[in-house]
């Protein structure tokens, strides 16, 4: 299918035209010294995937509860996998292949970080987390390992899968004790006695793509205590001791969300992602990036939430006056625009240095603020475009009921890939007070 519009250009508006509920450049008026003529063509590619394969469904699979397999097929299809693998495929330039973009003349080898943020923006707009995260932020956040550290043949057994969209893979590290303080995870990977693997025992909670996974990269402690006795381990969906069981959860209701069970699962000395003993490292070099991911989603979140509150505002009357001619009702709108304007200005400057190559632990303090600051953001958001949309916003169909949903993600953001305290002690400790 073709993916491209005619709206493709910087300087032509994109979009919708409500104040604050697209990013500032898309306006055609203002300029940015960030975007240029591919990021334009990129962001009406992914909207035009995202506006007929997505947000046509995307209620319904909520309700439901998972989405039909072929989407990650979908996804490949339209070169969206390679996208979100994009900066682990980078050392390994085109050996697992390149992707082609419809009949756009867009080049892969272009894409930067500016691009990401697109991606995931875009991806965002269709008002359900679970389904963005189940088909893409689980391949974002597990393939780097194995793309890293990983050996070659692990490289040439799973990679092409996971891009073509036959496979799905998640990532295994918090456990029902352990979440945010990865140094203390307790699941077991004892050697063999012949030398030839490991048996692992634990247990893996809150896994997005859980249920639907064909890989689980699970962190296991192989070691002493602490961060130098952490290993990964790729595990294969049908390995005897390995089973999932579902968990139903607030919000992200599609995103297949599961408590991952080992018991002695026997995995050959292969099954070893990087060295024994090193895996601490690869888990903390993509946690920026989670987060990242994470702050992008919820700057849309918030634009979804002034969007819609601006259109029902508009038509909505009470007390003789239209709600968006009330002054308290624009002052909520105002705030919500303070709030997503100053969260994106401050992610455009992280994915300017993460361009340029900083070193990820000088900017891994500011993204966890900038985490913590957007997920408190997106919860005030909630509230008042739930106050302005009253009784609509409490229906999970209607015209509120993206707002009714966007309510109940508020505390997977605040909490997941790190909850906003522990976000707020990390900066303090890399600001070094």
């Amino acid at each position: 299918m073709n993916y491209t519009q005619i709206h493709d250009r910087l300087d032509k508006p994109f979009g919708c035209d409500i104040p604050f509920s697209e990013p500032y450049w898309y306006s055609g008026k203002l300029t940015s010294p960030y975007h240029n003529q591919s990021h334009a063509k990129w962001r009406a590619y992914v909207r035009r995937f995202v506006e007929t394969e997505l947000m046509p469904f995307a209620s319904d699979w909520d309700e439901a509860g998972t989405y039909p397999p072929e989407l990650h097929k979908k996804f490949a299809k339209a070169g969206l996998l390679y996208a979100v693998a994009r900066y682990a495929l980078k050392p390994h330039g085109h050996k697992y292949g390149k992707p082609s973009f419809g009949d756009t003349d867009l080049d892969f080898d272009e894409f930067d970080e500016f691009h990401d943020i697109i991606l995931y923006d875009e991806l965002a707009r269709c008002g359900t987390g679970g389904v963005v995260a189940a088909t893409v932020v689980s391949l974002a956040i597990a393939i780097p390992p194995i793309l890293w550290v990983g050996t070659e043949e692990m490289r040439a057994r799973v990679v092409p899968g996971l891009l073509n969209g036959d496979k799905i893979i998640c990532l295994c590290i918090t456990e029902p004790y352990v979440g945010s303080d990865v140094a203390a995870i307790r699941t077991q990977a004892v050697p063999t006695q012949d030398g030839s693997g490991f048996l692992i025992s634990g247990e893996k909670k809150f896994i997005t793509s859980g249920i639907k996974a064909d890989y689980y990269v699970v962190a296991v402690r192989t070691g002493k205590q602490g961060v130098d006795g952490i290993s990964l381990m790729l595990l294969e969906k049908g390995m005897p001791g390995l089973s999932a069981r579902r968990l139903k959860t607030q919000g992200w209701l599609s995103s297949n969300t599961a408590l991952v069970m080992m018991d002695n699962v026997k995995v050959p000395r292969e099954s070893l992602i990087g060295e024994i003993n090193k895996g601490f490292l690869p888990i903390m070099h993509q946690f920026n990036r989670e987060r990242f991911m994470g702050i992008i989603s919820v700057c849309r979140m918030m634009r979804m939430c002034i969007e819609d509150s601006v259109k029902f505002a508009r038509q909505r009357k009470t007390f003789g006056r239209r709600l968006i001619d009330h002054q308290v009702i624009r002052h909520k709108i105002m705030d919500m625009g303070r709030m997503v304007e100053t969260t994106y200005a401050l992610l455009e400057l992280l994915a300017f240095e993460m361009k340029r190559g900083v070193e990820p632990r000088l900017i891994s303090g500011h993204i966890a603020l900038l985490k913590a600051h957007a997920t408190k953001c997106v919860e005030v958001c909630a509230r008042e475009a739930s106050q302005i949309l009253g009784g609509a916003s409490y229906l999970r169909h209607g015209i509120g009921e993206r707002v009714e949903r966007i309510y109940r993600e508020v505390r997977v953001n605040a909490i997941g890939g790190g909850s906003e305290e522990v976000m707020i002690d990390l900066a303090s400790k890399q600001s070094q007070l």
